[in-house]
């Protein structure tokens, strides 16, 4: 069966015919898109020539040099937005490429389209595109600001005092606030669990949302929340663009955010339509260095806040009725997203000391194992603390 145009932004593949037009491919799992790319290029043999990849679809980098590998006489490439592929994988894709067709590929015509940092991708656009090409800045550096009526703060406190002080700050804006609509940002998925859970613990209206939920999962959360009130959001940054929640009261950041402008996303969920909102940012003393980025921004420094015995208690139960796994999870999720972080990673001594701490806070008696493999990806096999799997 010969296809010359591979379009899986519209393709809803068959066995019985792959170019079927259907539903986008939104909604569909990795493992089913990549069975589809997989087969639909084995049945086309080697004539594609146009391959379009949904701009939501997730690729990794062996299935993107899969597809080079199957198409010689491309010459028409729509990849997906370039976060949701890996650096390496374009890189090797685009090579590949260029080594199996190279008067039809340097003939291209390329266009780069980011909503990222330029300087995050220059490795990519010094591949893509000529040296000539023209960089067009459709935003301008001023235009990613905060709301105007939303007022920002921030904290410094221990990181180990972390779940006690989000609860706290929780308490006292429900508190204040008859119709509250909240959103908590975690640093990762597994640490969103966790945090999920042990609110819901403590008897809080609470929803969960994050990359490792199903998609039909997050949908549903997602119209949940738009239409309640009184409710709380536990969210990764999953939820930091796009995403046009009603009346959020509150935004509370609980870790570093990737980059200052992950910071200013996630507080625009708050403060939309010109209403009044509040945002709140948690750090640990050792994650202070952050506000550097933010000092062109008007933050204000929060009082510690006292947080009574009998709360501090009841944090402590309900984190002890979580079950083990769901802590073991957040430790490496937590381990992994502090390792790719340069000034917190680059010391690894300090932040096995630091994720043990973590390990400690949540309840767990001991740190919980790693791979080997892993920690020799994350280059920490041979720091103290850290235990590797039999």
């Amino acid at each position: 069966m010969l296809c010359h145009t591979l379009d899986l932004a519209r393709l809803n593949y068959s066995v019985d015919n792959p170019r079927d037009l259907c539903a986008s491919l939104d909604n569909w799992p990795r493992l089913s898109l990549a069975q589809a790319l997989d087969s639909a290029l084995i049945l086309s043999g080697t004539n594609v020539m146009r391959l379009i990849f949904h701009l939501r679809a997730h690729i990794t980098d062996e299935r993107l040099i899969f597809a080079a590998e199957r198409c010689p006489m491309l010459k028409r490439l729509v990849l997906p937005a370039w976060n949701h592929t890996s650096a390496n994988g374009f890189c090797a894709a685009i090579q590949k490429l260029e080594e199996l067709s190279i008067q039809a590929f340097e003939a291209r015509s390329s266009n780069l389209f980011l909503v990222n940092n330029w300087h995050s991708v220059r490795r990519i656009s010094q591949l893509v595109l000529k040296r000539e090409h023209a960089f067009i800045d459709t935003l301008g550096l001023g235009c990613l600001e905060t709301p105007a009526k939303v007022r920002q703060s921030f904290l410094v406190v221990p990181h180990e005092l972390h779940f006690q002080v989000v609860h706290y700050f929780l308490k006292e804006h429900i508190r204040r606030t008859p119709d509250y609509k909240v959103i908590v940002f975690c640093t990762t998925g597994m640490v969103t669990s966790l945090m999920y859970m042990l609110l819901r613990e403590m008897k809080m209206n609470v929803r969960e949302m994050h990359s490792r939920k199903p998609q039909l999962y997050r949908a549903r959360v997602s119209d949940e929340f738009k239409e309640s009130k009184r409710s709380i959001l536990v969210t990764s940054d999953v939820s930091a663009r796009g995403m046009n929640y009603p009346d959020v009261t509150l935004v509370i950041q609980a870790g570093i955010p990737a980059d200052r402008e992950q910071y200013i996303h996630r507080l625009g969920r708050t403060g939309r339509e010109g209403k009044d909102g509040e945002g709140i940012l948690l750090l640990a003393p050792w994650e202070e260095y952050f506000l550097n980025e933010l000092e062109d921004l008007p933050l204000d420094k929060l009082p510690l806040p006292n947080v009574d015995r009998e709360t501090k208690l009841k944090v402590e139960d309900s984190m002890s009725k979580i079950d083990s796994s769901v802590k073991e999870a957040a430790y490496h999720a937590w381990l992994g997203y502090y390792n790719s972080i340069r000034e917190i990673g680059r010391d690894k001594t300090t932040l096995v000391e630091l994720a043990n701490r973590f390990s400690e806070s949540i309840g767990l008696q001991r740190p919980p194992h790693l791979f080997r493999k892993t920690a020799l990806k994350m280059g920490l096999k041979d720091i103290p603390g850290i235990r590797i799997r039999a």
